[in-house]
């Protein structure tokens, strides 16, 4: 690898000189906020949790080990660690019940039923399974130890009801927290199929929305989809999902990625890391690994796991330009980003602004070429175009030939740190606990889209907080 060149340093440079207030501590929470905070309550509800290493567990145990911090008592209650891949990590079991302490939050763990395909009635039978044996454990811990708040992680909506129900009945606060809108997802994929059921499913899913106080989601274009489904504008707020800017950045010199996969200094990497699975349309990128096997030098690096991962490696795994490494442990994903000569985005099309991918703030943080597949018009599109390549989602001749000219093209990183400020993960759990347990400015509400100047958008939080 290359050292740091003087626009790298730049950027990082600004990176580290990220807006902060001056009451804020070190660590990033508002010194005149906690002191004015009492000690709450809070119940967690959701089917991921640590050790999960990407995805939603990661964020809900970024938020519960912050609460815990600060001194307000949190207790989860969640399934075993099996995302992603479907399949639950020793020394977890997936059918017990089990009780744990982890970094100063009460975790308990509750059965499902999986299989490693994840795919037709097992992506149903997981989350349904989860709910029916989640719902009691959580009404009896919500009517036992009367939370101040009870917060609902979807997905999935199916274990949110009753937990919701219990809340209202110790007068406790609800806030839904929507990272992934899986009924319109699950449709737009093909996991679940048929009008009929799409409407009554839509129509299940209005009702359990109504039961929030508050509903808090990641991005502008969820905001609108939550509008759409009658969730009322005072209610609904955005928190971005975060990055640690403090531990992602720009490191020059050799990779030890590289002599671990016996790849050279010289060689191209086309970096995917993340969930291996439909909504990613990881299917496009081994299409163009294919189209680019005969071209010298181009590597493709795919790492994660996810219920679509067994089958590309037995379908992709004997090519020499392609290889694939498990997920990677957080003190280690800085290396892993600087791998990367190329970062690549893949979306399906038809999902597009139902998730905002979560990896893209480490992405930016490590000042390595990016390129998307998006469509004009998504969040994705607005928020980084002028910023990094975009082309069109399910062409492989044009993410083909992208990468290809990525060889020789040098790309400008210069605001990069710009766009990953907005992911700042100090900001966003002090502006989620501000949301949960008060004692914070309300967040501010912003109409600027992204063909606003960067500067007027608020960096992590936008929408009105319900009170």
């Amino acid at each position: 690898m290359r050292a740091a060149s003087v626009e790298h340093r730049a950027v990082a440079a600004a990176l580290d000189r990220a807006p902060v207030s001056e009451e804020q501590s070190a660590d990033g929470d508002s010194a005149g906020a906690q002191a004015s905070t009492p000690p709450a309550k809070v119940l967690i509800h959701g089917i991921n949790y640590a050790p999960e290493l990407i995805g939603v567990g990661r964020y809900t145990r970024d938020l519960a080990e912050y609460l815990a911090r600060r001194g307000h008592q949190v207790e989860v209650v969640t399934a075993p660690p099996h995302y992603p891949g479907w399949w639950v990590r020793p020394p977890f079991r997936a059918y017990t019940y089990s009780r744990e302490q982890l970094n100063g939050v009460t975790v308990r763990r509750c059965p499902l039923l999986l299989h490693r395909s994840g795919k037709g009635i097992w992506r149903f039978l997981a989350p349904l399974t989860f709910a029916l044996t989640a719902a009691p454990l959580a009404a009896w811990r919500i009517l036992r130890s009367r939370p101040d708040v009870v917060v609902c992680v979807e997905p999935t909506l199916f274990s949110a009801p009753v937990a919701a129900l219990a809340a209202k009945i110790v007068g406790a606060r609800t806030v839904l927290h929507v990272h992934d809108l899986e009924v319109d997802a699950a449709f737009a994929v093909n996991h679940l199929r048929g009008d009929l059921f799409k409407r009554a499913a839509l129509a299940v899913e209005r009702v359990i929305l109504r039961q929030f106080n508050a509903v808090v989601t990641i991005s502008d274009q969820m905001r609108l989809r939550l509008l759409q489904k009658q969730v009322a504008g005072d209610r609904l707020a955005i928190v971005r999902n975060w990055a640690d800017l403090s531990q992602i950045r720009f490191m020059g010199g050799p990779n030890p990625f590289r002599a671990e996969l016996g790849l050279s200094q010289s060689d191209f990497v086309v970096l995917y890391s993340g969930q291996i699975g439909p909504k990613q349309a990881l299917h496009f990128v081994f299409a163009a690994a294919e189209r680019l096997r005969a071209v010298k030098h181009i590597h493709f690096v795919i790492a994660g796991d996810g219920s679509l991962k067994a089958q590309f490696v037995e379908r992709y795994g004997n090519m020499p330009n392609i290889h694939f490494l498990p997920l990677q442990p957080e003190d280690r994903f800085c290396e892993l980003l600087n791998l990367a000569n190329l970062h690549v985005l893949p979306q399906d099309g038809a999902a597009a602004d139902l998730v905002l991918p979560s990896k893209l703030g480490a992405m930016l943080a490590s000042l390595r070429p990016i390129l998307v597949q998006a469509n004009e018009g998504t969040e994705l599109y607005l928020m980084l175009k002028d910023i990094v390549k975009i082309i069109p989602p399910g062409d492989v001749e044009a993410l083909a030939d992208a990468i290809t000219k990525a060889q020789t093209a040098k790309a400008d990183v210069s605001r990069y740190g710009e766009i990953a400020a907005l992911f700042g993960r100090d900001g966003a759990l002090a502006a989620l606990r501000d949301l949960l347990v008060g004692g914070g400015a309300e967040p501010a509400h912003s109409g600027a889209g992204y063909d606003a100047p960067r500067a007027a958008l608020t960096p992590s939080v936008t929408g009105a907080a319900a009170q």
